[in-house]
């Protein structure tokens, strides 16, 4: 699930308690909403009640969906049937006609605190047999008589610091966990995300001990943090963040920021902006298209069915036909996007090719891309690489400094290659991705 959140196009439902053999439906998320609608609340009742319960029914569901409640332990469903955990949802039920025109209308807009992002904990119960925290069902009959507008009834409810965010965007939801274990040397947004989640937990399980900023890129501190939650937590102690230990890091989240409570710590607008694109379709620019070009050019090289591009940043029409090729290759849905299935893709092709070469192979001088972020802490030979071509640029840039050639990272390296960056016009890291490799292994080839 993204950070910023989106309107699922649909929602699978389990007919009964968590732990129940009972089936799962999935339907249409704008139909499970008039559904329960239609069984929790009564048609006559006025309208501006209606709507506040809509909107109240709207996010109690993204937000199970958004903290994955259910899938973090395992389940596969999105949320229960059963109003001692959840709301009520009656299968192939009747739609009252008014409630269907209202959350038409409303459908894509939820509840969030003020400065937070995600679907707030709407919580509610009847007000009558059952009482709680949250909304009153039956209470927003006689505020609404009162002349209260649905976004004062869910302020009397849920206070004054939320607002109503509308128009959200629409579309598939997969679960968020990446697919492939993460590990030393991978970057993205997953990365991102595991970061920032580790630093929060961090201030609740301080033997952690993971209190960088969130860069993006899995180096050897987000490791040994990884080790230590594993530890912790009783999980394997890989240092890799599988499916176990990507929910498992969630989970404590959701549990430490009360994602899923009516007093939500809540994830800021900053904490969601996540420093690289979700896809890359034409008239994309920047290091992420040029990554994406010099994987594609690598992978062209080794396979005559693909076609050689320009590294040039700006995803024109040749990026657009060596994206369509590659998909229709490796039999990948051809929309010339590429979306995390068509990275993840391109990203194991690359790999395979550079697992599969003679150890000393080079394309040119300068062998190529070892295919992981190089960062401050690691060790061995595509490190050594890496400093023997930054110390022999540095025979006529000598601001890059004096490199030693160890094999180590470390901050005589991380200098150079910052130097390095400002000087090509590359984002200043200190860190060595395909870009940085590529503009590198290309000076050190002309010399």
């Amino acid at each position: 699930m993204p950070l910023n959140p989106v309107i699922p196009s649909t929602i699978t439902v389990h007919l009964g308690t968590p732990q129940s053999n009972a089936e799962n439906v999935t339907v249409p998320f704008v139909e499970y909403v008039k559904n329960v609608a239609s069984s929790e609340i009564y048609p006559t009742w006025p309208e501006s009640a209606l709507r506040a319960n809509i909107y109240a029914i709207t996010t109690y569901a993204l937000n199970r969906i958004y903290t994955e409640w259910y899938k973090s332990q395992g389940y596969g469903f999105d949320i229960t049937n059963s109003t001692q955990f959840d709301q009520a949802f009656v299968k192939d039920r009747a739609i009252f006609e008014n409630i269907s025109r209202i959350t038409d209308e409303i459908f894509d807009s939820y509840v969030a605190e003020q400065g937070s992002v995600q679907p707030f904990f709407t919580q509610f119960c009847n007000g009558t047999t059952s009482t709680c925290d949250g909304l009153s069902q039956w209470g927003t009959v006689s505020l609404a008589e009162r002349g209260f507008t649905p976004y004062e009834i869910l302020t009397n409810y849920y206070g004054d610091n939320i607002n109503i965010i509308n128009d959200a965007p629409i579309a598939d939801v997969s679960e968020s966990y990446p697919g492939t274990p993460l590990r030393l040397g991978d970057s993205g947004n997953d990365v991102q995300i595991i970061q920032t989640q580790l630093k929060s937990i961090t201030r609740n399980y301080p033997a952690i001990g993971f209190t960088a900023l969130p860069s993006g890129i899995f180096d050897v501190y987000t490791e040994e943090a990884v080790k230590r939650f594993q530890e912790v937590f009783f999980l394997n102690v890989t240092g890799e963040v599988d499916k176990a230990t990507w929910y498992k890091i969630k989970r404590l989240f959701v549990g430490v920021r009360r994602l899923a409570e009516l007093n939500s710590i809540g994830i800021t607008i900053e904490e969601a902006s996540l420093p690289y694109e979700t896809e890359l379709s034409e008239g994309s620019s920047g290091n992420q298209v040029r990554a994406i070009q010099y994987y594609l050019n690598v992978i062209a090289y080794f396979n005559n069915s693909l076609n050689t591009l320009p590294i040039d940043g700006v995803y024109g029409a040749d990026t657009l036909n060596a994206v369509n090729n590659f998909q229709q290759f490796y039999g990948l849905k051809v929309s010339g996007v590429v979306d995390r299935e068509t990275f993840n893709k391109i990203r194991e092709v690359y790999n395979s090719i550079i697992e599969s070469l003679p150890p000393d192979y080079t394309g040119g001088k300068a062998v190529l891309y070892p295919g992981y972020v190089l960062s401050v802490g690691m060790r061995g030979e595509n490190v050594r690489n890496l400093q023997t071509y930054l110390a022999a640029i540095s025979s006529y840039i000598p601001s890059l400094g004096n490199i030693e050639v160890d094999g180590i990272f470390g901050p005589a390296t991380e200098r150079a290659v910052r130097e390095f960056q400002r000087l090509f016009g590359l984002p200043v890291t200190g860190s060595v991705g395909p870009w940085t490799w590529y503009y590198i292994a290309r000076e050190y080839d002309n010399i």
